[in-house]
């Protein structure tokens, strides 16, 4: 086991450093060699663990992507208010936490890239469990909608919504977010919408 571990290092090591150029430089703007030397690592190294940027980038969602294995989740997820509180909760906390992560998101989807689909192929597992939430949680009488497309939508917007912070500020009137506080608030703010009659 111990002679695997610098290899797990150095894996890990290519990840983390393309995650932080793509993020800042975006896919197309940043080369192996950027990511390379950034991870102080060899380029050959990227083909033998990745073959290649592509690889690369899909890698680093396999790895680092919080909602990779829904599968984790599911006793935390089986009833409907809690589940979602928690689905709401990990979402707001990650997006907020791991910034880069989700600027390569935001920059993939806004850009509709080559890459946009895989992007989706990992976004997709966890909406749609919110949607089941909020569709179970229709039919026990504990949210009110019309439409669960419609209120899957207002979820989305409520947990992505602080990406705006970003460009707004001065307007706002706060700069830094507190990953905790921010989710707590998403919650009761989705549950009031929703129609949850105890959001405490």
């Amino acid at each position: 086991m111990e002679q695997e571990q610098p290899e797990l290092d150095v894996k890990t090591r290519i990840l983390m450093s393309a995650k932080k150029l793509f993020a800042k430089q975006g896919f197309e703007g940043t080369s192996v060699r950027q990511i390379c030397d950034d991870a102080s690592v060899n380029i050959a190294l990227v083909s033998y663990h990745f073959g290649g940027k592509d690889k690369m980038f899909t890698a680093i969602f396999e790895q680092l992507f919080p909602g990779y294995d829904m599968d984790q989740y599911k006793e935390r997820m089986d009833e409907p208010v809690s589940g979602l509180a928690f689905a709401i909760h990990e979402i707001v906390k990650y997006t907020l936490i791991d910034t880069e992560l989700s600027d390569i998101v935001q920059q993939e989807l806004t850009m509709r890239t080559p890459r946009k689909e895989v992007v989706l192929s990992f976004l997709r597992p966890v909406w749609s469990a919110v949607k089941q939430l909020l569709d179970r949680g229709k039919s026990q009488g504990k949210f009110h909608f019309e439409s669960s497309g419609e209120a899957l939508l207002m979820v989305m917007g409520v947990c992505l919504s602080h990406k705006l912070m970003i460009n707004n500020e001065p307007l706002l009137g706060f700069k830094d977010a507190d990953p905790e506080l921010i989710s707590q608030q998403a919650i009761q703010f989705i549950f009031k919408g929703l129609g949850v009659e105890d959001t405490k």
